[in-house]
């Protein structure tokens, strides 16, 4: 991945040319295959992790598209390298290292598994997050990490359950890529999700729990 990678995905993009000056930076300070990209006047500045120094090139071109549809607001397309790129990240749980398996998170994830799963799932990083509000639990495609709020780390396990259950969904079902737009809750989700024992009542006390800990104001978000 380099600066001529980045000129190639826009000249494929846009083969009539959009006059923007291009910058390339690699950086620690990232998770594994994250990326970024700014726009400032005429000029786009890509930020990457290092893990994507090594990766092929057309994979490389399908990323650089990604960030440039949204960062510039195309219109929406979904090119060969993008579909490329999308087939990567989904398969990057396979060669994810699996360093953080919290035990209470363990034990609850291992049942879930085995009640609404079948055992088919592999175990991910599992680990507690800040105490945030808003960003209850999400999934990492990247690292294969499903991390919660650590604001629910005393909370019953039927709710922690069903926070592990959603985001299970996110890592079995992974995601699905039409025309650049990408649709991480799709009509199968939302119809799995359901299935959940009481799952209405899961989604109250989840509400009941967030406005008791942090009042008014707050808004829940669950990845």
């Amino acid at each position: 991945m380099n600066k001529l990678t980045v000129e190639k995905a826009i000249c494929r993009l846009f083969p009539d040319k959009i006059s923007y000056s291009v910058q390339i930076k690699f950086s620690g300070k990232f998770s594994p295959y994250n990326a970024n990209v700014r726009k400032t006047a005429n000029k786009l500045t890509f930020s990457l992790s290092r893990e994507w120094k090594n990766v092929g090139e057309e994979i490389g071109i399908g990323l650089i598209q990604d960030l440039l549809l949204r960062i510039l607001r195309k219109k929406s397309m979904l090119t060969t390298n993008i579909e490329l790129y999308n087939s990567f990240v989904k398969n990057l749980h396979l060669a994810a290292k699996k360093t953080e398996k919290d035990e209470k998170l363990l034990a609850i994830f291992n049942k879930v598994n085995e009640t609404h799963f079948n055992n088919s799932l592999e175990t991910p990083n599992l680990r507690w997050g800040l105490a945030s509000r808003r960003r209850l639990a999400t999934y990492d495609y990247h690292t294969d990490t499903i991390t919660v709020s650590n604001v629910f780390k005393e909370a019953e396990e039927e709710l922690i359950a069903y926070l592990l259950y959603h985001e299970m969904l996110h890592k079995k079902l992974k995601f699905n890529s039409s025309n650049a737009r990408t649709l991480h809750h799709s009509r199968e989700f939302k119809k799995l999700e359901k299935k959940f024992p009481n799952h209405e009542q899961a989604e109250k006390r989840l509400n009941d729990l967030i406005r008791k800990k942090a009042g008014a104001g707050w808004l829940r978000h669950v990845m």
